[in-house]
């Protein structure tokens, strides 16, 4: 007896298709997800190397060496101002390394808790006994304030005052340089003037 299989071919050519097509939509489910999920860590790749290379803090205005008195053989400290750059978010300026470097010297400045701005904003002493202080904060209601704030916030000022070494004399060209926490680092490159006087401005 003859019987007619055609039926049943094209039944199993169609399982067959459908199955190839549910397996060719979940593989191109797997691999858009898997796009998607590439494009967005390279997004924020590109926006954390953005963050990192750009540097966080500026400097604002001009910036002072000071010494004991004029016609003194070295400066003592150097003082500036430094502000967020634009778009940049509110930082620990305390957790911020600090070094100086020129041809006779080469130091780790530290952070000087003790003789920086209190709640009142102003300094608790007249100058850094040792390492860097924050002097004072221009732009803020210190009335607001729970103790002694050190995050530096947009439209705020911090003015830094820096110990440095007896070989900043006339002529000395120095480098000090502020890595914070996030962001590349704020070099400052001056030269000590030939003739020192208890304020200068440094070029």
């Amino acid at each position: 007896m003859k019987t007619n299989e055609n039926a049943f071919t094209g039944l199993e050519a169609a399982i067959v298709l459908i199955a190839f097509v549910v397996v060719a939509a979940v593989f191109s489910y797997v691999m858009l997800g898997a796009g998607f999920f590439t494009a967005q860590k390279s997004q924020e790749v590109v926006h954390t190397g953005i963050g990192q290379a750009s540097s966080s803090i500026e400097v604002v205005g001009d910036v002072y060496g000071i010494a004991a008195s004029s016609g003194a053989g070295n400066l003592d400290t150097v003082r500036f101002s430094i502000g967020l750059t634009s778009g940049m978010s509110p930082m620990n300026i305390s957790a911020m390394r600090v070094h100086y470097a020129d041809a006779g010297a080469r130091s780790q400045i530290e952070f000087n808790t003790a003789g920086s701005v209190g709640k009142n904003g102003t300094a608790k002493e007249d100058s850094p006994g040792t390492g860097w202080i924050i002097k004072a904060v221009d732009n803020r209601d210190f009335d607001k304030i729970d103790g002694d704030d050190r995050v530096l916030r947009p439209g705020e000022k911090f003015l830094l005052e820096m110990k440095v070494p007896a070989s900043a004399t006339p002529n000395t060209r120095f480098t000090i340089t502020m890595q914070p926490e996030v962001g590349a680092l704020t070099t400052i490159v001056r030269t000590v003037p030939p003739s020192i006087y208890k304020v200068n401005i440094l070029r």
